[in-house]
């Protein structure tokens, strides 16, 4: 918080030029559906997948059921990144062939998708997809590599007066793909991954803003320290929650999903096959088995203390209908959670559940005036885009202390300069 005593305020209002303020002035209430999905080396044909064509289908058939706002689908076949890019298996331009086949072909001119990156060189990557009637990309803050990359993407929320106030809120979304397998030494590689990750992270933020952190985690219970550095870091600003655990209270810890399977079977996201071989020889097999695909939401998310608010109980693994265990997703009984067209789909694009949540957008505007009258503070704007903003102070401020809250983010505030309009 920085304090300004304002005895140059000698007119009806002094305008402060100042850049780079946090804060949010919206105008409704939206919901955004979030899923993530290990979607099991897509774009790699015929070594692990079958041909694009299907799977595109196969995708498209799920997102038209489940309707996400924001898509994280991690373990995507690496698309080269630039011109001679080996690490690729998937064709270049293979995103964008997501969007025409899949995304945009069950909602016309809907998705689009954030820069990705493979500076790891891995045979994988993570991509994340939105809506961009709803959101709008602005940048990636945070990457870490080690064996895959791990980015955070910053979206922003487009509110209906944003093209001219260009004014909105912020959402962070990281994607994780961490090393899989059992035993210490994997579990040491999925500490490294998430430790270096948040301290990458820690170096933008002095404490969590609007974040979710959501993948691919591959851990087998909830001592593993990689699970521990997010639900229960040393330092409490950078703590995560997990929904079915709080505060939907659907679980409580310790939890081992991986030994007791049966208390978690509503949740469990590996396997939706019984057979390694069927549909295809990728991934693992066993039915659903454990739990290793989760999205972690940050402390204003779950407290609503920056308009974008988690909906209790929308946590869902998205065709688990909690009586899979030991078998497919599409095995007797029949599983209704989902049309029998997506629990195909499902069974054949991966073999992970996708998890989802639901996400308020609480966007209810307050005017300066207003607000000053209620709370005898300002609350200012927060731009998009990379320009200045101009704050209006009122006449009957005149000599009064004027305070400037800064919330969640590490910057640098400037007063540029102050003019004066007489009446």
């Amino acid at each position: 918080m920085k304090l300004f005593n304002s005895p140059f305020f000698k007119s009806k209002a002094c305008i402060l030029v100042c850049a780079l303020l946090s804060f949010y002035t919206l105008h409704a209430q939206d919901t955004l559906h979030v899923m993530t999905y290990n979607v099991l080396y897509y774009g790699d044909s015929p070594t692990c997948q079958g041909n694009h064509s299907a799977y595109h289908t196969y995708l498209k058939t799920i997102v038209a059921s489940t309707k996400p706002d924001i898509l994280g689908m991690e373990k995507m076949a690496a698309i080269p990144v630039f011109s001679g890019d080996h690490s690729g298996t998937a064709p270049i331009g293979f995103a964008d062939s997501v969007l025409q086949f899949a995304l945009n072909a069950a909602f016309p001119s809907t998705y689009a998708y954030c820069t990705f990156t493979n500076s790891a060189g891995a045979d994988n990557i993570s991509v994340l997809f939105y809506n961009k009637n709803k959101l709008g990309f602005h940048s990636i803050t945070s990457t870490y590599t080690n064996i895959t990359d791990f980015n955070t993407y910053k979206l922003y929320y487009k509110d209906t007066s944003i093209t001219t106030t260009h004014d909105t809120l912020f959402l962070y979304v990281t994607l994780n793909h961490t090393q899989s397998g059992t035993g210490s030494s994997n579990e040491a590689i999925r500490e490294t991954q998430i430790s270096g990750e948040m301290m990458q992270i820690a170096t933008h933020f002095s404490r969590l803003p609007n974040m979710l952190n959501m993948g691919d985690f591959n851990t087998h219970h909830s001592i593993e320290a990689c699970y521990q550095q997010l639900v229960a870091p040393s330092d409490t600003n950078y703590l995560f929650y997990d929904p079915p655990f709080y505060p939907d209270a659907h679980a409580s810890y310790p939890a081992d999903w991986d030994s007791y399977p049966s208390e978690y079977s509503n949740f469990l996201t590996t396997s939706t096959r019984l057979s390694s071989s069927i549909p295809n020889s990728c991934g693992t097999n066993g039915g659903a088995k454990s739990w290793y695909d989760h999205i972690f939401i940050s402390p204003s998310i779950l407290k609503n203390t920056n308009h974008i608010y988690y909906i209790p109980n929308s946590y869902r693994t998205i065709g688990n209908d909690g009586d899979r265990m030991g078998i497919s997703i599409n095995d007797v009984p029949t599983n209704s959670s989902e049309s029998s067209s997506v629990i195909e789909a499902l069974f054949q694009m991966s073999n992970k559940y996708p998890v989802m949540i639901d996400l308020l957008v609480n966007s209810t505007k307050v005017s300066v005036k207003k607000q000053n009258e209620e709370a005898g503070n300002f609350r200012i704007s927060n731009p998009v885009f990379d320009e200045k903003l101009q704050i209006n102070i009122p006449q009957e401020y005149m000599y009064k202390e004027i305070k400037l809250f800064i919330n969640s983010f590490i910057i640098k505030l400037s007063i540029h300069n102050c003019n004066y309009f007489g009446i």
